[in-house]
This record gives structure tokens, sequence and C-alpha cells, in this order.
């Protein structure tokens, strides 16, 4: 009994949608709005093949361009693989207007418009997107919901959605509202982070401001505008900061004690950043033994790299707290010094004005603030030591190999002289007559 009543449910079911798809055949309006969705396709292929040629020439700036427009311009040629469906949802929907005015409906017509706006939703996944939070937001959020929205269920699982309620804490979300939530932060935070990396490279352009000074006004945009974000989101979904005062004032005071090294080490990078005493660029070396070109200021950090390429990341606070030696490797001189010996057979008075003038022929040693400068250091075991002290500008490691080179213009400006250079030697007194043993 059972299994027949559900096969004449199913043959009734199959029945009316034969008698749908019959009177969808027979019927004029469906006729026509499918023609009109076909012109309406082809007209938006015409129109795009004859438009992106003309917006490619005028969204391409030159190569060497870096100003604010040139970058705009960038930023919208990204969007052109949208004309195509873009332009198809806009003349499906005037051929919408027009099968609905004549015949009272416009099914086929709608769900084509519809299906264009998904193609439009998948490119911009797919081929525009390249941030990887809203690329995931996108694939499991927009392209789902554009799938729905073609389809037609999208008002019906909204519906579901918004009934569905979602406890935290005192507060409570329907499942619509976090899924816009998501949606709508992602873009605005998006484009929040577009906004200051543009910032920052027109701030660290600025070469008349100190390095310092660029970094702090850099951090102060890049918290302005993610300040506003958050508050342009709050706005949007309707959500009142006071609501949030509760929550927020227990997360505060649980993790009060907990933030305090953060804290400080904020603080003491915004002191940093104001005193200009270690900035981006400088060879410091801290108390704890780290040393290392500054390469990046954070917040919370400043990161070193050492000339094997390591990155050791240091609390700010330790800039503030410990003894930094800064040997500022931005334009700061740096004295250094090769030691040499010769041997006691030399004229030592010949050996300064030689080595002297052999060291200054280092393009990169400094005639100022002083000229290299030999000096007798003392009377050694093996020979007559010397040592020749140098400026330069740099720090004689990593890619910069100063003292290599100038010991290397020692030894040939020495050796072009007659002049020995002594190796470890012992003389060894035999007292007595040596005998030797007969074979």
């Amino acid at each position: 009994m059972d299994r027949t009543k559900l096969l004449e449910q199913a043959q009734a079911y199959f029945e009316q949608g034969r008698d749908l798809a019959l009177e969808w055949l027979l019927s004029p309006a469906a006729w026509t709005q499918f023609g009109l969705l076909v012109v309406a396709y082809g007209a938006a292929v015409l129109v795009s093949r004859r438009l992106k040629p003309l917006l490619e020439r005028l969204l391409t700036p030159q190569d060497d361009a870096q100003n604010v427009v040139a970058k705009s311009r960038r930023f919208l040629f990204i969007f052109i693989p949208l004309l195509l469906p873009l332009l198809a949802y806009a003349l499906t929907g005037l051929g919408e207007t027009v099968t609905r005015a004549a015949f009272g409906s416009g099914e086929v017509i709608a769900f084509g418009k519809r299906v264009f706006m998904f193609l439009a939703a998948r490119i911009l996944v797919k081929e525009i997107i390249d941030d990887p939070l809203l690329k995931v937001l996108g694939k499991y959020l927009l392209v789902p919901i554009a799938g729905l929205y073609a389809l037609g269920f999208l008002d019906e699982v909204m519906m579901k959605m918004d009934e569905t309620v979602v406890p935290l804490g005192n507060l409570s979300f329907s499942l619509l509202f976090l899924v816009r939530f998501a949606v709508v932060a992602g873009a605005i935070f998006w484009l929040g982070r577009w906004s200051n990396d543009q910032s920052a490279a027109f701030i660290k352009s600025q070469q008349e401001m100190r390095p310092a000074m660029r970094e702090l006004a850099a951090k102060a945009t890049e918290i302005t505008i993610f300040g506003v974000a958050f508050l342009l989101v709050m706005n949007i979904m309707g959500i009142s900061l006071t609501s949030l005062a509760v929550l927020t004032g227990v997360i505060g005071v649980g993790l009060g004690f907990g933030l305090q090294k953060i804290a400080s080490n904020f603080i003491s990078g915004v002191i940093l950043l104001l005193e200009g005493q270690a900035t981006v660029g400088d060879y410091v070396e801290l108390d704890g033994g780290e040393a290392g070109t500054i390469v990046k200021m954070t917040a919370r950090a400043t990161i070193l790299e050492t000339y094997d390429g390591r990155w050791i990341v240091v609390p700010n606070e330790d800039f503030i707290t410990t003894r930094v030696v800064n040997y500022s490797d931005q334009g700061s001189a740096n004295r250094y010094e090769a030691p040499f010996s010769v041997s006691y057979d030399t004229d030592i008075n010949k050996i300064p004005a030689i080595v002297e003038a052999a060291v200054a022929e280092n393009p990169d040693v400094l005639s100022d603030p002083f000229p290299p400068d030999c000096e007798l250091r003392a009377f050694g075991d093996n020979g007559i030591e010397f040592a020749v002290e140098f400026w330069v500008n740099g720090i004689d490691d990593g890619r910069y190999k100063y003292t290599s080179d100038v010991l290397f213009r020692i030894w040939n400006a020495l050796k072009d002289n007659g002049i020995e250079i002594p190796f470890p030697q012992r003389v060894v007194h035999v007292k007595g007559e040596i005998r030797t043993r007969a074979k």
C-alpha cells in the first residue's frame, strides 16, 4: 500500500513537471524571454569587446609611475574581467523590465540575470581577489550565496538563517547577521589594508622626513585607518559600542596582567620612533648579544637581520631598559683597524707612509674625519707589530669586508717594497758536542 502511494505521488509530480514544461515550451512569453536573454548576452559580448581595449589603455599607467593616480588606475585595472558578466547582468535587467511590462512575467530572463551575477562572483573570487583571507571568504561565503541567488533559493535560506539564533553570553546574533558581518568586515578591512599599504608607501617615500618620523607616521596612519574601519563595520552592522562595553571590560580585566608586557613594548616602540636613536637601517648590538641591521619596527618588537640572513625579533622594551650600541649604518662613519707585523731587519720608519698610501687607495676608506693612520704597537716575539686605523661608512661585516681588502693591500705594498712579513720562528741552542751513532 505504501509502495503504491509513493508510485502515485511520483507519477503526479512527473505529470505536473511535464505540464509545466509544455506550458513553458508553448508560451510566447517564455520564448520571448529566452530570445531577449540571448540578445542581451550577445550585445554584452560585443560591447565588452569594444570597451575592453579602451579601458585597458585608460587604466594602464606608465611602468615607472608611482603616484596616487597611477596606483588607483592599476587597482581598477584588475576588475576588467568583470566587464562581460556585469554588462550581461545590466542588459538582461532591462530585458526583464520589458517582458514583465509586456507579459506580466519574467522568470526565464530573471534566472539568466541571476546566473550572470553568479559568474561575476566566481570570476571575482577566482581571478581578482588574491588576499588569502578574502579568498577564503569568497570561496565559502560569496560564491555559495551567489549560487543560491541564481537558483532562487536565497530568500528562503536567508529566512531560515535569520530564524537561527546564536547566543554569545548576554548577546545573541542570528546566523544571517554573522554571515553578513563576515562579508562586510572582510571587504572593509581588505580596503583598509589596501589603503594602509598605499599610505605607508607614500609616507616612506618622503625622504625629507627623518626615518623615525616616517615610521611613526606610518604606524599612526595604520592605527587610524583600521580604527575607522572597525567603527565603520560596527555602524554598518548596527552594533552599539555600548553593548560591547561589558564584554570588553571582562576581557580587559582577565587579560590585563598578561598584556602588561605588550603595552610596555608598544609604548617603548613609540618612544623609539619619537627619539630616533635607533631606526630602520641602523646596525645595533644589544647587551644580550643580539646584533644586526634593523629591517622593521612593529608596535610590539623590532626585527634585526643578521649578516647570515637570520631574523631576530627583539621586544621594543629591550631597547629602552638595556644598553644598546648603535653603529648607525645609515651614513655614520666607523673606525676599524688592521694589525700586521714586519721583521726586525726592516727600516720601520718607512712603514707608515707605505701602508697609509696603500690603504688610502681603497675607495671605501674615508679621509674625513681622519685619513688612514699607521701606528707602531709593540716589539713582538716574532716581529715588529703595527696596526693601521681607517674610517669607513658602514659595518665591517656582511657584504662589506673592509678589513680583508685593507690587509690585501698591505700585503701587496710590503711585498712590492721588499719588506718581509715574519712568521713564528724559534732558535734552538744546543750545548756540547753532537754525537752521531755509527752504523
